[in-house]
């Protein structure tokens, strides 16, 4: 247990940031195992796709994933609507 001040605040803080990053990543998963689910069944829109992209970033650029991994998520949505 923290004795400092600081310290008792930063837990705080740290508790609810780590509540929002697992709602995001849930989120995430669950968008990209929609988009993987749709393949095979009907038509994947560009508009699907890009809203994958902008969710992929977006969550790079707030630190939930890393960027390499968005990029390869990217990458692999990209050639599942290609096929």
């Amino acid at each position: 247990m923290p004795h400092h001040k600081s310290c008792k605040k930063r837990m705080k803080t740290s508790a609810r940031q780590r509540l929002v990053n697992r709602q995001n990543r849930s989120e995430m998963r669950t968008e990209l195992k929609n988009f993987r689910a749709a393949a095979p069944v009907a038509e994947k829109t560009p508009e699907a796709l890009s809203a994958i992209y902008s969710m992929l970033d977006v969550q790079a650029r707030k630190g939930v994933i890393p960027k390499q991994r968005a990029s390869r998520l990217k990458a692999r949505m990209a050639a599942l609507y290609a096929k």
